[in-house]
């Protein structure tokens, strides 16, 4: 019985601490050359919400048109989406993005 009960507590524990997507309306832009990261070198796609500016994995900073374009180049401008997906070891991971003035 102790062991049904150590498992049932164990699973809990787990299931709990697994942390869910979120969704959030946020700014996305180059982080190093709009939001000032510097963890890696070249330019990359980063979210920044609640003060927080995070490198994005599962998209590309060129997914969205040219980064250096002067218009909406990720590397020029800050846009804002919606992006879902989980901070995870100071990266946001994301399964979702969709930008604002996307068309």
């Amino acid at each position: 019985m102790k062991k049904i009960i150590f498992v049932f507590v164990l699973i809990i524990v787990v299931a709990c601490s697994n942390k869910k997507e979120m969704t959030q309306t946020a700014e996305l832009s180059c982080g190093q050359c709009k939001f000032d990261l510097d963890s890696e070198s070249g330019c990359s796609l980063a979210v920044r919400f609640d003060d927080k500016a995070y490198f994005v994995d599962g998209f590309n900073i060129d997914d969205f048109g040219d980064a250096h374009d002067e218009k909406i180049g990720f590397c020029n401008v800050i846009r804002k989406g919606e992006i879902t997906g989980v901070v995870k070891d100071g990266r946001f991971l994301a399964s979702s993005l969709k930008l604002d003035d996307a068309k």
